[in-house]
């Protein structure tokens, strides 16, 4: 049987209007010397699973970050790959993301072709998930690997559009990306507009650095948010969403 374990958990939180946080770890960036104490933080906040994940990292890095991580926590490790090298089995579960947002036949099809090979003798939980990258003000990561470009978020409705389209492949998340270090957060229009039209759960990554970007995307409709580099540059920001999310 096909384990969705994972997956039916969020859905299960998103029916009962529970807000979804994920800490996103990126192995490229980070010291594994420091996941006991950096995990300490992430075990007495809000977050409900974390993430990790990037666009480079050096092949067996990933598996040997998720090991060290589930030492210290009970939460859901799930990976975000940016390539195939990322896959390990010792996760809970995959983001299968494809690069919808882009016309790149190796982000949209071919790396999912080639990671068969490894998922196909796996346990892990995959989830397969639109990814939309929208233009956040620098070229992010993200763009600079894949050599697509993010949409405009000018553009609201083919944004919309094209999240429509994920869902009604098959998609289980849609996951709509503004890319690590992104200089502002997805806008609540962008994030509302989505919502709207879909029936499954979003989530919104990139830019989110304090309290009042968080709340503006739940109240715009964001079932999950995803925090990296906020937590990078400043962990004191576990201290502001330690109890709650106090809105």
């Amino acid at each position: 049987m096909v384990n969705t374990k994972i997956y039916q958990s969020i859905i299960k939180a998103v029916s009962a209007k529970e807000r979804l946080l994920a800490v996103l770890i990126d192995p490229d960036k980070f010291l594994i010397k420091n996941t006991f104490n950096f995990i300490e933080k992430v075990n007495t906040s809000i977050a409900t699973h974390i993430f990790i994940g990037g666009s480079l990292v050096d092949e067996g890095v990933t598996d040997s970050l998720v090991l060290e991580v589930k030492k210290h926590t009970n939460l859901p490790i799930i990976l975000f790959p940016g390539d195939v090298t990322q896959i390990t089995n010792n996760a809970d579960a995959l983001l299968f993301l494809s690069l919808i947002s882009g016309r790149q036949p190796e982000y949209l099809i071919g790396k999912h072709i080639q990671a068969v090979s490894k998922l196909r003798t796996t346990n892990l939980e995959v989830i397969s998930t639109s990814y939309i990258l929208i233009e956040s003000g620098k070229k992010t990561a993200v763009e600079k690997v894949t050599q697509t470009k993010p949409m405009s978020r000018d553009n609201i409705q083919h944004i919309v559009d094209t999240a429509k389209a994920g869902e009604l492949l098959g998609m289980k998340l849609t996951y709509l990306e503004a890319g690590s270090g992104a200089k502002a957060p997805i806008s609540k229009t962008i994030i509302r507009c989505v919502k709207e039209e879909l029936s499954t759960p979003l989530i919104v990554g990139g830019g989110i650095r304090n309290k009042e970007h968080m709340k503006n995307a739940y109240n715009a409709g964001a079932d999950m948010i995803v925090i990296g580099t906020a937590f990078e540059d400043d962990e004191s920001f576990f201290e502001d969403i330690k109890s709650s999310l106090l809105f």
